[in-house]
Parts: structure tokens; C-alpha cells; sequence
């Protein structure tokens, strides 16, 4: 008896914090560098979940309370369920936010209109802040125009070689000059220059 009860109390915790897992396994399925459509309806449902297991745990411990006996391990297993819808929320929202840090620093201040429906007022009001503290940051460094987001890592010399992967049309070097970009033509750039077209997938560099 007691090892079927036992079963049954971990059956209903599996199933209790199932909707909060999904989210988990929804974001880990995502491509490296996507973001899936922030997912509202099952982010309600877990919310739902927990407000239906608080409200049921109040009533037994009432009950408790007033002498009624044999409600404690239904408690404890409400309460773990509970913290661990918690935690699954929690981990999604961070991990949400670190993506969308990433693509602050991988695509630049105006994401792509795909990478934008995929964020929720809330994430759209974080970045925007985040774009505000980090800008006002590298203003108040140097000489006022460094760039952070260029350089993810030190580069081994300031000019690269690139080959162009679609047509995008002129660029202006900083020295004056006007380079056509076009599909399968190579230039030899600044870093500076073409960092940003490297993370958007216009120019690659030539190893």
C-alpha cells in the first residue's frame, strides 16, 4: 500500500509540473541563435496550476489546524510542486533574457521584424533598456565612439579578408572610400567595418 501510494504521489507530480517542463524543453529544442514565440498561453496555465494548488494547500492546512489528520504528506507534495512550477518559470524568463542579450550583441540595437514577434511586451521594454544602459556605457568610455559590440573577441589584426555572401550595395570606409558589395566579391576591410555585416550574414570571412 504504502509504496502505491508513494507512486501515485510521484504520477501526480510528474503530471502536476508538466505544463512548466514543456516550456524548458520548448526553448532547449530552439536553433542556437532563435528565439521562439514567447509562450503566454502555457505560462498562464502553470500560473493557473499554482494558484489552484496554493488555494487547496490553505484549505488543509487549515484543516490541519483545526485537528484533522493524515493532509501533511498531500501538502508537502503540493508545496513541491508549487517550488518547482517556480522554479521552471523562473529558469525560462532568465534563459529567455539571455538569449535576447545575445542578440543584442550579435545582431545589433534593432533586431529583425522575426526576432521581434518572438518577444512579449515585457522582453520588448527590457531591451530596449538594456540598448539604453549599454549605449549610454560605451559613451561615457574613450572617446565616446567605441563600438564593444564589435570585437566578442580580440581580434588577431585589424583588416580581414571577406567575400560577399548576398548584394548589399555601397559602403563607406571610414577613410572615404566607396566599396560596392556584391554577391561573391572579396574586399580586404577593416574589422570594424564589417564586423556587423559578418553577424548578419552578408559578409563572411575568408580563414
Amino acid at each position: 500500500k504504502k509504496k502505491k501510494k508513494k507512486k501515485e504521489e510521484e504520477e501526480k507530480k510528474r503530471m502536476f509540473g508538466e505544463k512548466a517542463l514543456e516550456l524548458l524543453r520548448e526553448l532547449k529544442r530552439a536553433r542556437e541563435g532563435t528565439l521562439p514565440p514567447y509562450n503566454e498561453d502555457v505560462i498562464r496555465r502553470v500560473l493557473e496550476e499554482m494558484r489552484v494548488l496554493f488555494e487547496q494547500n490553505q484549505q488543509e492546512v487549515r484543516a490541519t489546524t483545526d485537528g484533522e489528520e493524515g493532509l501533511f504528506s498531500g501538502i508537502q507534495l503540493r508545496h513541491a510542486c508549487l517550488e518547482r512550477n517556480q522554479r521552471c518559470l523562473l529558469a525560462y524568463v532568465y534563459n529567455r533574457l539571455i538569449r535576447i542579450k545575445d542578440m543584442r550583441w550579435g545582431i545589433g540595437a534593432i533586431l529583425p521584424e522575426e526576432f521581434r514577434l518572438s518577444l512579449c511586451e515585457q522582453e520588448t521594454q527590457w531591451f530596449q533598456r538594456y540598448n539604453r544602459g549599454l549605449a549610454s556605457y560605451m559613451r561615457s568610455i574613450g572617446d565616446g565612439n567605441l563600438d564593444l559590440t564589435q570585437y566578442t573577441s580580440p581580434p588577431k589584426s585589424l583588416y580581414i579578408e571577406v567575400r560577399c555572401v548576398s548584394d548589399y550595395g555601397e559602403l563607406a570606409t571610414d577613410d572615404g572610400t566607396v566599396v560596392q558589395l556584391k554577391k561573391d566579391s572579396q574586399h580586404h576591410l577593416l574589422r570594424s567595418q564589417c564586423e556587423q555585416l559578418i553577424r548578419l550574414g552578408i559578409l563572411e570571412h575568408i580563414q
